[in-house]
């Protein structure tokens, strides 16, 4: 049996190594050599986030991968891309490929297919690029320049908040609340007990109170009101009847109360009387004798 030499197996070792370390490779980039494939290129001013084997999708299918990345120096913000699409993968005319950014898995690719035409791109021809601005590119663009603005605010801020945080005042305030929590649970717990005892014997004295106002209005249905409201008209119409008696001459009484001439009369009696009686006081001897045996 003939023997290699050792430089001959060195080589064949190291051509294998070569190749399986290529392949090993292309793998790991996601890229399968002996999968039948077309390559194209893909003009675009903008590569941000696009890597070697980002992924190539047309309507969310995976159908190919980013082969190279190129800038083309003969013209200005012009970046070719290859791409590797599977070998049944056609592209309409009119078709273009649009770049997305993702959150998580860099810059995607999707073919987005004009199907109203029925030509196709050959293998090596160049297909339009366009950047989608996606939710990471306004996050970059709009939102990052804000936060580094609010930085040195933030710093205030929290400087403010730590300040405020070591004032002894903001102690004396969380032990005032503590304490106010507690009065608040005392009053709580008192508050309850009250429910507890003193509610229920009002609420018993309530319902007696009711069912003693329920009896009066009871009793007061049965008095004979028509009869009492009788009465008492009777009982005003005889006080009318003495008031005009008394205001009128024709009775005794009315004349001794509106006759002027009695009341001078009597008047005049009353003073002779008066003056009688004053005689009668200061001279008895001549209305009275005394004799003696």
């Amino acid at each position: 049996m003939k023997r290699f030499s050792k430089e001959t197996t060195i080589g064949v070792v190291t051509i294998i190594s070569l190749v399986l370390l290529y392949i090993g490779v292309n793998y790991l980039k996601g890229i399968n050599i002996f999968k039948p494939a077309n390559y194209y290129y893909v003009s675009c001013t903008n590569v941000r986030d696009i890597t070697i084997s980002s992924p190539i999708f047309v309507e969310g299918f995976k159908v190919g991968l980013v082969r190279d990345i190129k800038y083309d120096y003969s013209s200005v913000d012009k970046i070719i891309l290859e791409i590797r699409l599977d070998k049944g993968m056609r592209i309409n005319k009119g078709s273009y490929i649009s770049i997305e950014s993702t959150l998580l898995s860099g810059a995607e690719l999707h073919i987005q297919l004009n199907k109203f035409v029925s030509e196709y791109y050959k293998p090596g021809d160049m297909v339009e690029g366009r950047l989608k601005t996606g939710m990471m590119s306004s996050v970059e663009d709009n939102l990052l320049p804000r936060i580094v603005d609010l930085v040195p605010k933030m710093d205030s801020i929290l400087t403010g908040l730590q300040t405020l945080i070591n004032n002894s005042a903001l102690s004396q305030s969380l032990n005032n609340l503590e304490n106010t929590t507690k009065q608040l649970e005392t009053s709580s717990k008192q508050l309850n007990a009250l429910l507890k005892n003193d509610v229920p014997e009002i609420a018993s004295n309530l319902k007696t109170a009711s069912s003693n106002l329920s009896t009066f209005s009871s009793d007061l249905n049965k008095l004979n009101l028509d009869q009492s409201i009788n009465s008492l008209n009777s009982t005003l119409g005889n006080i009318n009847t003495l008031t005009f008696k008394l205001n009128s001459n024709s009775s005794s009484l009315g004349l001794l109360l509106n006759d002027t001439l009695l009341y001078r009369n009597l008047n005049y009696t009353l003073d002779n009387a008066s003056g009688l009686l004053l005689d009668i006081k200061q001279n008895p001897k001549r209305y009275i004798r005394l004799s003696l045996f």
